[in-house]
């Protein structure tokens, strides 16, 4: 196993970021959120209490990167960020993600903007929300933008540095061809994309140790279901995404049901990722950090046990080489 002095700290070489090998994402504690028709696109209700203290318990076992986005809970989870690490803020590095247009009063989604302008304007409520005078790293979060778009709103977070309003920024898509494009910026520091045990990515794994950026990995549980979060024989609450999974979320079906090919896979690895004495989740964040150097997973949490449990993986560090191939074995 790498010690915690060549593995923990992760630096890319632009924009000066240093986080730490696991972040948290924001997601869940921004609480529910729906598209106009009233489909569900946050996690279901939370407690703000519990998500201030979840987090602040987060900062006291060595986790200090996180990762939330403008539209999350239309608002709400960088506002319950903010109060979270309210006097501790040079103490973290604080992600967040623009595109999105939303509501704050019906929280309700409605439509995306990829100019320029926009990207200004949402930074600047971020900023009043999260309540800080700058964003660590900007992500731009429509994934399928326009090259020739995405070029400008590049140019723009170019803009965003020199002003101080950030420090670096990326692109949250799983195009290796765009986060290139974002990548040709001098202060581009990081890709956000989806990888875990089940479904790999590595072209993107590639592109992030080739361009030098941090391998922020969202869905590293897989929505939970590498937690083992989700009864089978239970529904989801309606105000959560996965009770009506989009055609995205291929990890579950209606009602929140853990889709049987994958439910199936999770068991066949089992076994591998809880040896050692870890948890199926502290299994799958270990495999994630063997995986790449690059990677940041940044587990979702609504508890004060789900962040210790994710935070406990730090100490575990990454598999093992040979539990990684007998993994690939396994999943072949």
């Amino acid at each position: 196993m790498q010690t915690k002095t060549d593995w923990r700290p992760r630096t890319p070489g632009r924009g000066g970021i240093e986080v730490s090998a696991l972040g948290f994402g924001c997601w869940a504690i921004g609480g529910e959120w729906s598209t106009p028709d009233g489909s569900p696109l946050g996690w279901g209700k939370v407690d703000d209490d519990e998500s201030v203290t979840a987090i602040r318990r987060a900062l006291d076992l060595g986790v200090t990167f996180f990762d939330t986005a403008d539209v999350y809970g239309a608002g709400h989870s960088e506002r319950v960020l903010g109060r979270a690490l309210a006097g501790r803020r040079d103490d973290v590095v604080v992600a967040t993600k623009w595109g999105n247009l939303f509501d704050e009063r019906t929280r309700v989604m409605d439509g995306a903007d990829r100019s320029p302008e926009y990207a200004r304007e949402a930074l600047i409520a971020s900023l009043r929300r999260l309540g800080t005078d700058r964003v660590d790293l900007y992500q731009l979060h429509l994934g399928d933008t326009p090259f020739d778009e995405a070029a400008e709103l590049r140019d723009a977070c170019e803009e965003f540095v020199a002003e101080g309003l950030i420090r670096a920024y990326g692109w949250s898509t799983d195009d290796p061809e765009r986060a290139a494009l974002f990548a040709e910026g001098e202060h581009c520091a990081a890709v956000q994309h989806a990888c875990n045990v089940l479904e790999d990515a590595p072209g993107m794994l590639a592109l992030s140790e080739e361009r030098d950026l941090i391998s922020i990995v969202r869905s590293p549980l897989a929505m939970g279901l590498l937690a083992g979060a989700r009864d089978p024989g239970r529904r989801a609450d309606r105000g959560d995404i996965r009770s009506a999974p989009p055609a995205w979320l291929r990890w579950y079906e209606e009602g929140g049901v853990p889709a049987g090919h994958w439910a199936a896979r999770v068991e066949a690895v089992r076994e591998v990722l809880t040896a050692d004495g870890r948890t199926l989740a502290q299994g799958a964040l270990g495999w994630l950090w063997a995986r790449s150097r690059r990677a940041v997973p940044i587990p979702g949490f609504r508890t004060v046990a789900q962040a210790e449990e994710n935070a406990a993986a730090l100490a575990q560090g990454p598999l093992r080489p040979e539990q990684l191939r007998q993994i690939a074995g396994l999943l072949a």
